[in-house]
């Protein structure tokens, strides 16, 4: 049975009325906030889909006091499944914008998907908060003014984790789908490194599920040599660690990856001590809004909030809170210029928004795995909270 966090919290008590704040007659002061969700409510990223609808939702509520409400405006969410498909998400987003006539749009959960919809929002003259596709080219060399992105990038999952293990004596194989969530992963992870030594990449495709074959590539590239030795894996979705079945520790291979959703980390109790740097964990970060968060979606859902759960809510609190700076204005240029360097808090913390390239800059969490009985996954345990200034974050727009 999971251990149930205690928190006394007066902000919960917003969430609670919330129900019956949405009926009262206080909505005809301003025509609807329209945001459309482009998200993989079904496909092979639907569980991370799920997640970050569960926290946008969760996260307006909360930002709102319960209203759904900015400046007497009733802020109206229509969701869209792209599926995970690139020509679906590209058209979604065309029609949100062009019918629907949307404010502005969230999402979408793939990489591909994203850089499929940059050009839409663009032409459609737009803003796009992206949650939580990942890849550095979205807020990099694909990049246009209309794009913002609360979700962190590869280059700060890579540096985190470099931060992480890069220490002297130590040699790393990378192990990643061969996708631009893998490169770009892989490159702002080798980038980062100063000390370990990158000995060899291994790219395989997405979909993979027979890891025999890059396991032998990678554990020849290892072994013999001295020092420690490490196998640092990106990879989303599937099961990666069935590499650990290729008995790893008979050479002195360790695993190390980054932080996931809990029924991924279930695998993680395979490997006590394991080191990485995590975008989330419910129990690491100590605040208003994750305490907030973490009891809400205890009392809904007799669970902690996930991963992707903290990115949604985090979304959520951007969009109010630049909403409430412009008093409900919808401009996209107004919303840009105040979105530009804003600040805003989230279940991490603060954030802010890099006004060259619109990325969220925020904390990374370097943790070691400890086994808890009351736990069916892994826990990532806090080692050290990696701050936004401890990560030399690269700026890869070229506009």
């Amino acid at each position: 049975m999971q251990r149930r966090p205690l928190f006394q919290l007066t902000a919960l008590a917003a969430l609670a009325t919330a129900a019956g704040a949405f009926t009262l007659p206080a909505l005809a002061q301003g025509k609807d906030i329209k945001i459309a969700h482009i998200y993989s409510k079904t496909g092979p990223l639907e569980a991370y889909g799920k997640q970050t609808q569960t926290g946008l939702m969760m996260g307006l509520a909360y930002a709102t006091n319960g209203t759904m409400e900015v400046n007497g405006r009733k802020i109206v969410v229509i969701e869209k499944d792209d599926q995970g498909k690139p020509d679906q998400g590209k058209s979604l987003l065309a029609a949100a914008y062009g019918d629907d006539k949307v404010d502005l749009a969230v999402g979408p959960t793939a990489s591909p998907v994203a850089l499929a919809m940059l050009p839409v929002a663009e032409e459609y003259k737009k803003i796009l908060l992206v949650e939580p596709a990942v890849a550095d080219s979205i807020t990099g060399d694909k990049w246009n003014k209309y794009i913002f992105r609360t979700g962190r990038n590869s280059s700060q999952d890579a540096i985190a984790n470099a931060v992480a293990l890069d220490k002297e004596g130590v040699s790393i194989v990378t192990m990643a789908q061969d996708s631009a969530f893998g490169k770009d992963g892989v490159k702002a992870f080798r980038e980062a490194l100063k000390k370990a030594k990158l000995v060899h990449e291994e790219y395989l495709p997405p979909a993979t599920t027979d890891f025999t074959a890059g396991g032998q590539r990678m554990i020849d590239k290892l072994k013999g040599l001295p020092g420690r030795k490490i196998i640092f894996i990106i990879w989303a979705g599937g099961n990666p660690f069935k590499i650990a079945d290729m008995d790893l520790k008979r050479h002195g291979i360790e695993i190390a990856t980054g932080g996931n959703i809990l029924p991924a980390m279930v695998a993680y109790k395979q490997f006590p001590g394991m080191e990485g740097a995590a975008y989330y964990y419910f129990g690491m970060p100590k605040n208003p809004v994750n305490e907030a968060l973490v009891a809400q979606h205890y009392k809904e859902f007799k669970s902690p909030p996930d991963f992707f759960t903290a990115g949604g809510f985090s979304a959520a609190m951007a969009i109010v809170t630049a909403l409430k700076a412009t008093k409900g204005d919808t401009n996209t240029n107004t919303l840009i210029k105040t979105m530009e360097g804003m600040s805003f808090d989230t279940p991490k913390g603060k954030m802010a928004f890099r006004k060259e390239d619109h990325q969220a800059m925020q904390s990374m969490y370097h943790f070691k795995i400890k086994i808890d009985p009351a736990f069916a996954w892994g826990v990532p345990e806090l080692v050290r909270e990696i701050k936004p200034e401890d990560m030399n974050v690269p700026i890869r727009n070229t506009r």
